[in-house]
């Protein structure tokens, strides 16, 4: 399959909150920048913008998709998402999102039309949540770095439980599920290392250090797990993504620094796709990157801006196993929503 290669981002000179629009549906988009230069823009065509939940309203671009999303209309209400950072979905829909401006986890569900935190007894505040992820039971557990720990929810509980309980963690950042080990992956970014753990919490082994070798790390921050177990680490100031099988062998290595498409410069979330491709956000571009298996760079979709289809500070990345992928928009204060097509007639 060939891809559409883009331009990198162009830079961005205002900002505008998102009001309440409803569009059709279109396979390209063809938009202009906000810097004042005309200049089309266009999806890659095996992406499709769905829409975006943010302060005032969803942006629908598909109805099907949209019945499954709420309809939010926030009035004179204060923001429903004030800085969304990174973000994980459930299998029915439910979108849970580390709000790092609110210091709280956000809920967006669909059959409620509504965006409200965690109904705990006891509302607790995270100053610095960064990673999310749901085990195979639905479960919920993130890092907050600045606390140290790793805390898990169960649906429908009022009290939140550290996870990590007893476990010195060293700036914990992104966090994995394997569903193939039944094991959480967490980042412990000051300590240049990956923490393993089992369901009951204990830290069973760790893998790498710092440094710049194959296996090394320097300042590594987000993670993901495929469905084969294979975990994708975004190894942040060595501007690369590495590559481990589900036992903590290094697969593969891609990636370097540099001001264009192809390489990073302030890599964040990364998640991949039913057919391998593998996707970077980039903060400094304020675009996500595709890659295929082998890391070669296919293309970018996203420019600095806050139109549809543009991102401020992009950071979290999930991606479902129907392909949609979500994008915390972070400093536009939204959560927008794609779709990867393989080219095979679909449903969202």
């Amino acid at each position: 399959m060939e891809w559409k290669i883009l331009k990198r981002p162009k830079n961005f000179s205002g900002y505008l909150f998102v009001i309440f629009t409803v569009f059709m549906i279109s396979p390209i988009i063809s938009q202009e920048t906000s810097s004042g230069k005309d200049h089309q823009y266009s999806l890659p065509p095996q992406i499709t913008l769905l829409g975006e939940i943010s302060n005032q309203s969803l942006i629908q671009k598909n109805p099907n998709f949209a019945q499954k999303l709420l309809r939010f209309f926030a009035g004179n209400r204060s923001p429903a998402l004030i800085k969304p950072f990174n973000l994980a979905v459930t299998q029915e829909g439910v979108i849970y999102v580390l709000d790092q401006g609110a210091q709280t986890i956000k809920m967006i569900n669909p059959e409620q039309t509504e965006i409200k935190d965690l109904e705990l007894e006891k509302p607790i505040k995270f100053p610095s949540p960064v990673g999310i992820c749901l085990d195979k039971n639905g479960q919920l557990y993130w890092t907050d770095s600045q606390l140290g720990h790793i805390y898990s929810w169960k649906p429908g509980s009022k009290e939140v439980t550290i996870f990590s309980k007893g476990v010195e963690l060293l700036r914990p950042t992104g966090i994995a599920y394997s569903s193939v080990t039944d094991e959480f992956w967490v980042v412990e970014s000051e300590a240049h290392r990956i923490s393993i753990f089992d369901t009951a919490g204990n830290r069973i082994r760790t893998l790498g250090t710092r440094g710049k070798g194959p296996g090394e790390f320097n300042f590594p921050v987000f993670i993901w797990i495929d469905a084969f177990g294979h975990a994708y680490v975004v190894d942040s100031m060595n501007f690369r993504v590495q590559v481990f099988d589900s036992s903590g062998a290094l697969l593969s290595t891609f990636g370097e620094i540099g001001d264009a498409t192809g390489y990073f410069a302030r890599p964040k979330g990364i998640a991949t796709d039913s057919d391998g491709h593998i996707y970077v956000v980039d903060a400094l571009f304020h675009t996500v990157q595709v890659f295929d298996i082998n890391g070669k760079f296919l293309a970018n979709f996203g420019v600095h801006g806050n139109k549809e289809g543009e991102f401020w500070l992009p950071t979290g990345i999930f991606i479902d196993p129907h392909d949609r992928i979500y994008i915390a928009d972070s400093y536009n204060q939204r959560i927008q929503i794609y779709k990867y097509t393989s080219g095979e007639k679909d449903e969202y």
